[in-house]
């Protein structure tokens, strides 16, 4: 029999969603205010009636946020597009195909994504920069693969893993190879698991900062998290635009986040419990 919850449950709800939402509240309330009324006794006033839209539009007039916001989806959406494609074939492989050293493999797979970024920032950028990658699109695409596709693999093997092997079979009996069953049966299947994943690589490379703010170091190139880090004023830093900008990028995904909700914690939790 279920329980009903009682007041305190909502009263503890409440202050839960509350201490999650403070951050970005603060940050919204920020980005309208003066910036005299950033600091001194009105700076913890939530909204006043002074509010304006100056630091959006200085974003806008002052920076080249617009390019910021281009290269951010330029790179997040190609990144997507590779990591994705790469992962569902490896993951078809490793929980479809029977084979020696499938263990090894995700575990090879989980390491490479255990790095922390600060140790293999500097390899990978002497690499780039003898290649001549640098200030490029591609000088990002490629260390970003380095944490997108294994958590590309690991989300998708869960996924190839929940299709029923009786559909591949059934393919193999009528005469498919193992390519045409993977078009034909397996990936159409797999669509929504595939889905959630490209949801979770974009997000990751579009929040991205350090192999950003190392390797991509001319304007032209720069992505949103660092064009926002290197805003600067002639005295202080610009702090109504700096959280102007943050509005700005951070909207978007927090639309797109609550929008597809249900298919994101499905992709996490798939495979958690036993059907």
């Amino acid at each position: 029999m279920n329980k009903k919850a009682g007041p305190m449950f909502y009263v503890f709800l409440i202050v839960f969603v509350f201490l999650v939402m403070f951050p970005f509240l603060w940050v919204l309330a920020s980005s309208v205010k003066p910036v005299a009324e950033l600091f001194g006794d009105r700076a913890f006033i939530p909204f006043t009636n002074n509010m304006t839209g100056e630091n959006y539009e200085s974003v806008f007039v002052n920076y080249p946020f617009l390019k910021y916001l281009w290269n951010s989806l330029v790179v997040s959406t190609i990144t997507t597009v590779y990591a994705v494609l790469v992962a569902s074939f490896a993951a078809y492989a490793i929980a479809r195909l029977n084979f020696k050293g499938k263990t090894v493999i995700l575990g090879l797979v989980l390491s490479v994504s255990m790095f922390p970024q600060i140790a293999t920032i500097s390899p990978i950028y002497i690499v780039l920069k003898n290649l001549g990658l640098t200030n490029s699109y591609l000088g990002l695409i490629i260390p970003y693969t380095t944490f997108t596709l294994p958590l590309s693999i690991w989300l998708l093997v869960t996924f190839f893993r929940k299709i029923p092997f009786d559909l591949e079979e059934a393919a193999k009996m009528d005469g498919a190879s193992p390519m045409q069953t993977y078009w034909r049966v397996i990936l159409p299947l797999a669509i929504p698991g595939i889905f959630t994943t490209a949801i979770l690589v974009f997000i990751s490379a579009w929040n991205e900062f350090l192999f950003a703010l190392t390797i991509n170091t001319d304007d032209e190139f720069k992505t949103v998290p660092v064009g926002i880090a290197m805003f600067e004023g002639q005295f202080t830093i610009p702090w109504g635009e700096v959280t102007a900008a943050t509005v700005i990028v951070t909207v978007p995904l927090v639309i797109m986040v609550l929008l597809f909700q249900r298919r994101i914690v499905s992709g996490l939790t798939s495979g958690a419990v036993k059907e």
